[in-house]
C-alpha cells in the first residue's frame, strides 16, 4: 500500500494569497453585519464584491489553479463517457422498476409468512 500524498501550499506567496482570501471572506461577512444601519442593497453589494475578490485571490494561488485544471480535466473525461440511448435508458429503468416490485412482493410474502408462523403456530395468539 502506497502512502497517500498530501499536497501542501509550497510558496509563501501562495500562503499569503490563501490567508488573504480567508481574511476577505471574514471581512465580507463582518461588513455585511457592521453595515446593518445601511440599505440592504449596499450591504449585499459590499458582501458580493468582497466575496468576488476573495474568490479571485484564491484562484490566483496554486491550489486555485490546480482546482481549475481539475475542472478542465473532469470536463474532458465527461466528454468521453458513452451515454445510453433513450431506448436503452427506458429499458434499464423498466428493469429497475420490475426488480423493485418483485422484491417488494418477496419481502411482503416473507413478512406475512413469518407473522403467521410466529403468531399463529408458535404463540397461538390468533
Amino acid at each position: 500500500m502506497t502512502p497517500s500524498q498530501v499536497e501542501t501550499v509550497a510558496s509563501g506567496a501562495d500562503r499569503a494569497k490563501l490567508a488573504g482570501a480567508g481574511v476577505l471572506v471574514v471581512a465580507a461577512v463582518a461588513a455585511f453585519y457592521l453595515l446593518a444601519q445601511q440599505d440592504l442593497w449596499l450591504r449585499v453589494v459590499v458582501l458580493l464584491v468582497l466575496l468576488a475578490v476573495a474568490v479571485a485571490t484564491f484562484f490566483t494561488a496554486e491550489p486555485g489553479k490546480a482546482l481549475i485544471a481539475f475542472g478542465r480535466d473532469s470536463w474532458k473525461e465527461l466528454g468521453k463517457v458513452v451515454w445510453p440511448t433513450r431506448p436503452e435508458a427506458m429499458q434499464m429503468t423498466a428493469y429497475v422498476f420490475a426488480f423493485v416490485v418483485v422484491m417488494a412482493l418477496f419481502l411482503w410474502l416473507t413478512d406475512k409468512s413469518l407473522e403467521w408462523v410466529i403468531y399463529s403456530l408458535i404463540l397461538g395468539w390468533r
